[in-house]
């Protein structure tokens, strides 16, 4: 259905780079944006509308996080509705039914143990408050000589500060000079040399995970809080864990009292097959951040969960004191809660926390029908995201995915791209012909690529 395009978006479409000026973007190439802008206006199930009324098909859920498609009316009603009854209410000493409702749906379906839910609004503030749980936990326990934070080279944790010392992605960390202090990383799992082309978990890495066994011989198990890994590297293009690795990462941590944080903000809410990461792997970390999926993009929200061990931690001193001096205005915010039952709702309904395990045989042979293909020089996948991994251009790294993200734009197709890989990971109500759309979509683009 085409709607009355808005006359101010399509002088918006029009406009010269200074008419655009006012908006500094995120992570976008400012300057070439706003000579050729791309707006997208309306959204429903698997597509995007532009401001000429074109249709585009979103192969990334909006931006990792659109699960369950565009436009959900379920979704749409509770924070209409929830808008209506009560707008705001204040999270300090006080709260509000729905967040407690809403802690208690997560919790369920959560892995067995972790029983408790600290929301936030964002991923990269999950990250950061997960990050000071740690601390704080191992000083409430008489512990506060580890304070060391493990990240792993190439992963992302958000754009605070935490989340840039932990992660390991250089771009993302080179503007800002020093990062917090008490921070190292173990080495990345990415190893084409043996795992090029790996159909789901790859066979070769389990070892690498013995390089923090390196790093607590170099630090001292008595100085280390926590490590922190993506189970699935998603950012930085796609990085899929070798086969045992997460569960040997799991065995160090617990032989050295180590808390393992794993950041789920991609791979979390029917990415993997399952609800989160954790249960497909078999492997429970200690802490978990979570968002995008969480209220299906429609109101910002974070949160970390939390085993039951660890805050029951903190219940301790006079009861009319604050246990955890960490918190936002914003944290279980009513509309967000709203939405994030109504997500979880829409979820179980349809059965698409599973979807994804259901479709990976069919989604990986698609995509690595794209083997051979002009400049294909890697695929990864697992459930329902995958990574292309293009030769770069020599002396201009990064220009020819993109070259490839522009031409599958123009087809009337929105992909993503870290560096020169084009990622994928679509709306869990994918069908077939969506993914026969994607693939040759892209073949039609690696061929024409410089």
């Amino acid at each position: 259905m085409n709607k009355a395009i808005d006359p101010a978006l399509m002088q918006a479409a029009e406009a010269t780079g200074s008419q655009l000026g006012a908006y500094w973007m995120p992570f976008t190439a400012n300057r070439q944006f706003k000579k050729s802008p791309r707006l997208v206006t309306r959204a429903a199930g698997m597509h995007y509308w532009d401001e000429h009324g074109r249709q585009i098909l979103d192969t990334v859920a909006g931006l990792w996080c659109v699960n369950a498609g565009h436009g959900r009316p379920r979704i749409v009603r509770a924070i209409q509705d929830q808008a209506a009854e009560m707008d705001f209410a204040p999270p300090f000493q006080m709260g509000h039914p729905k967040a407690f409702e809403l802690a208690e749906r997560l919790t369920a379906i959560a892995p067995a143990g972790m029983g408790k839910a600290f929301f936030t609004n964002s991923g990269s503030e999950a990250v950061e408050t997960a990050l000071k749980m740690a601390l704080a936990y191992h000083r409430v326990r008489g512990e506060g000589t580890r304070t060391r934070l493990i990240g792993r080279e190439r992963g992302y944790h958000g754009v605070n500060f935490g989340g840039i010392s932990v992660g390991g992605m250089v771009a993302n960390r080179k503007t800002f000079g020093a990062m917090l202090a008490g921070v190292d990383h173990i080495r990345h799992t990415h190893d084409p040399a043996r795992n090029a082309f790996s159909v789901g978990q790859p066979a070769h890495g389990v070892e690498l995970a013995d390089d923090l066994e390196r790093r607590i011989a170099l630090h001292d198990a008595s100085t280390i809080a926590a490590v922190i890994v993506e189970p699935i590297a998603g950012s930085t293009g796609v990085l899929v864990p070798p086969q045992g690795y997460l569960q040997r990462l799991r065995e160090i941590c617990t032989k050295h009292g180590i808390l393992l944080i794993f950041d789920e903000v991609i791979t979390g809410f029917g990415r993997t097959g399952q609800p989160f990461a954790a249960q497909t792997f078999g492997v429970t970390p200690d802490l978990m951040t979570i968002a995008k999926g969480l209220t299906n993009g429609s109101v910002p929200m974070g949160a970390v969960l939390a085993k039951d061990e660890i805050h029951d931690a903190f219940m301790q001193g006079p009861e009319h004191m604050v246990e955890f001096m960490h918190g936002y205005t914003y944290s279980g915010h009513p509309l967000a809660c709203a939405a994030g039952i109504a997500t979880l709702d829409t979820y179980a309904e349809e059965g698409l926390l599973t979807r994804a395990g259901e479709l990976s045989g069919t989604f990986a042979e698609a995509v690595h029908s794209l083997k051979g293909e002009p400049h294909v020089i890697d695929i990864r996948n697992f459930g329902l995201v995958a990574g292309i991994e293009l030769a770069p251009i020599a002396d201009a790294p990064t220009r020819r995915a993109f070259s490839v993200f522009l031409d599958c734009y123009e087809r009337g197709m929105m992909v993503r791209t870290t560096g020169d890989t084009v990622a994928l990971s679509p709306p869990l109500i994918i069908e077939r012909s969506h993914i026969d759309q994607i693939v040759e979509t892209l073949r039609g683009a690696l061929r024409r690529a410089a």
